[in-house]
């Protein structure tokens, strides 16, 4: 249903709007219909905007944080098995109790930190709090 509005505008807005309607099929109403419809449509999209900005603005820091601790993370890292590289002599291939104890060793490593992330326990966290204490 069509509701019939008696509206003022201004001489070059209907000006504008003529020329408009004469240059496509169509007519004013449909003009003004589709114009009206998609103002009130970007209007609402401000007003999501607005609610969502401060709480994307609030990821979008955790991300950053979160970021520059994978790379601080990363370089210490790699700044620490480069250290290991260069200091550790490689074992000769001869000596298998060596490496028995060097992939014992690698496994129990590997099970001490499926248990911490499984238990969602972190050692940096721990050696923070150790050092807070008096």
């Amino acid at each position: 249903m069509k509701v019939r509005q008696n509206l003022y505008i201004d001489r070059a807005l209907a000006d504008a709007l003529e020329a408009l309607a004469a240059g496509r099929a169509g007519n004013k109403s449909r003009i003004v219909n589709d114009a009206l419809a998609s103002w009130l449509a970007r209007r609402a999209t401000k007003e999501v905007d607005d609610l969502f900005k401060a709480r994307l603005d609030r990821i979008a820091r955790e991300i950053a944080n979160a970021r520059r601790d994978i790379d601080v993370l990363l370089e210490s890292f790699s700044l620490f098995v480069r250290y290991q590289l260069t200091v550790t002599a490689p074992l000769p291939e001869a000596d298998a109790a060596a490496m028995a104890v060097g992939r014992k060793r690698f496994e129990a490593f590997l099970g001490q930190v499926g248990r911490q992330i499984a238990a969602g326990t972190r050692t940096l966290a721990a050696d923070a709090a150790d050092e807070a204490i008096p």
